[in-house]
């Protein structure tokens, strides 16, 4: 069995469907609910018709793009993935974006094992695929959605219910999400975050990626400050194996930072920015469309997004390099500038 499942592709580990699924699932989404919702925003606000239809399209393939990014990002065969465009659907209309993942995961899954093992591949293949995938988003996905929205719901009324601790709570786990090779988009998807709860993760986020952005502009110029404030902290990852200690600026700038964005700032933010930091400044253009376009929210949006995180990671990262607990080039990017 085990041979089989290798010859067939299917590698069933917490990597392959918590990291890599994930990861490729965020990328579905952003390539359809999350840029359709950014063209929407855009038609909406220049009276732009053409945009706003343009961006409810995207939005409305959201099951599809979901279902074939996580189909190619297990390395499935051409029949499954296009198979995979309908199980995404099916999960995303009957359980959501966790309900899409699931659906997705599990037909690409079997699809595989099914896959070039007929005479009649053409027909079989798809045909599992698709009858796998609606069988598990109509018994399953339901359940899924109803549970995600319930645990969703916990998080905003805990928020509410104490907006320090529960700031800085949520700050520090997605801002973590959003660092480590998972995906806090998706997560802030699957769970609906909106509200301050969503403003938080907004803010731990942001404080990811401006911080690393700043306090490596030594190691990597330019090019490495633009690729982690506008791209992804992840690309620290190996460097944070190696050193550890290099995580905590950036992660104590957005925990520091969180209570204001829940009490003196009220910040708020719905699932398409919360998990998104300032990658292509969505997590911002998605705080603005929550909260709509003024002066005063562009000011907070400032300080608890970019000023706050890369001033206080700044000083601690200094801090911690006079003391020898950061060395010199030990966040050093490949893609950084010279």
């Amino acid at each position: 069995m085990r041979a089989f499942l290798t010859r067939k592709g299917v590698n069933i580990t917490a990597k392959a469907y918590l990291i890599d699924a994930l990861s490729y699932m965020a990328l579905g989404l952003f390539s359809s609910l999350i840029i359709g919702l950014i063209i929407k925003t855009m038609g909406e606000q220049f009276d732009w018709p053409f945009f706003v239809d343009m961006g409810k399209l995207a939005m409305g393939l959201m099951g599809p793009a979901i279902g074939v990014a996580i189909a190619y990002g297990l390395g499935a065969p051409p029949l499954v993935i296009f198979a995979a465009a309908v199980t995404g659907a099916a999960g995303a209309t009957l359980g959501g974006p966790a309900g899409s993942y699931v659906a997705a995961l599990i037909s690409t899954e079997i699809g595989k094992l099914i896959s070039k093992e007929t005479k009649i591949d053409i027909i079989v293949t798809p045909l599992v695929t698709i009858f796998a995938g609606y069988t598990t988003a109509y018994f399953i996905g339901p359940f899924i959605a109803d549970f995600m929205t319930m645990f969703g719901g916990w998080i905003e009324w805990a928020t509410m219910q104490r907006p320090i601790i529960m700031g800085m709570l949520v700050a520090l786990l997605m801002g973590l999400a959003l660092t480590a090779p998972i995906s806090s988009a998706a997560i802030a998807f699957m769970l609906g975050l909106s509200g301050i709860a969503a403003g938080a993760a907004t803010i731990g986020c942001s404080a990811q990626m401006v911080g690393f952005a700043v306090i490596s502009y030594r190691e990597n110029k330019m090019g490495g400050l633009l690729a982690q404030g506008l791209g992804t902290s992840m690309l620290q990852v190996p460097n944070i194996v190696r050193n550890p200690l290099i995580l905590i600026p950036p992660t104590v700038a957005g925990v520091l930072l969180a209570p204001f964005g829940t009490t003196l700032f009220p910040m708020e933010n719905n699932p398409a920015g919360a998990g998104m930091g300032t990658s292509g400044f969505v997590g911002q253009i998605m705080t603005f469309t929550t909260m709509g376009f003024s002066a005063d929210i562009a000011v907070k949006v400032l300080l608890l997004h970019i000023v706050g995180p890369a001033a206080i990671s700044l000083i601690l990262s200094e801090y911690m390099r006079k003391k020898g607990w950061i060395k010199a080039g030990q966040m050093k990017i490949e893609t950084g500038g010279k």
